[in-house]
């Protein structure tokens, strides 16, 4: 089995195996492209993502800079998604994320691990798990999503969270490790933010 099968199986391999370098600076090429892009080139960054991505929706937005070890290759977008500056996706495995998902700054989804055992790490072993979030979350500013979790729907996580373990739908989490505070509410229908009122007749 080469390193390239072993690493779409979640099995150890060799990340420095060089038709897996050849792929990684490939798809890296379109990274560069699209990290030049300037902010009102919004058409030309959309060209782009589709040419990068495994799956982008329609109205999804990455702001720049971006960055992802395959250039985007093995992630999944649904449809308005938007992702604020310095996204990283580790995206050794697949990553899937659900229409009008959110993404604050500095977010980092990290497919990709090294085993615990010294030895295994010196000869430069690494294990890839995929990370699913789903449709309609909010994930804060600097939150770190480590390999294998998976994210329900309408799940907002507060910043600076890493999240370690599969998180349901409906819920609002945050810390380290990231745990489920409570569950979204009646009181989230009539507050956008500690006291203030959502005003429905005023957008």
């Amino acid at each position: 089995m080469t390193n390239r099968e072993r690493m779409n199986r979640g099995l150890l391999y060799n990340p420095a195996a060089m038709d897996i370098l050849v792929e990684q600076a490939k798809n890296k090429e379109w990274l560069i492209r699209f990290n030049r892009c300037h902010f009102w080139q919004a058409k030309k960054k959309t060209r782009l993502l589709k040419r990068m991505f495994g799956s982008i929706g329609e109205g999804t937005y990455i702001e720049t800079p971006f960055q992802a070890n395959f250039g985007g290759k093995h992630c999944f977008f649904g449809k308005y998604v938007y992702a604020n500056s310095n996204l990283t996706c580790v995206d050794d495995a697949e990553i899937h994320v659900g229409d009008y998902t959110m993404f604050g700054p500095n977010v980092v989804l990290a497919t990709a691990g090294h085993p615990i055992l010294p030895e295994l790490r010196q000869r430069g072993l690494q294990y890839n798990m995929p990370i699913t979030i789903g449709r309609n979350c909010w994930i804060g500013a600097g939150v770190i999503v480590v390999p294998g979790v998976t994210i329900g729907d309408n799940v907002v996580v507060g910043a600076g969270s890493v999240v370690t373990k599969d998180l349901p739908s409906n819920v609002i989490a945050v810390g380290n490790p990231c745990k489920v505070l409570r569950e979204v509410n009646e009181n989230d229908r009539k507050f956008y933010f500690k006291d203030k009122e959502i005003d429905y007749g005023n957008f």
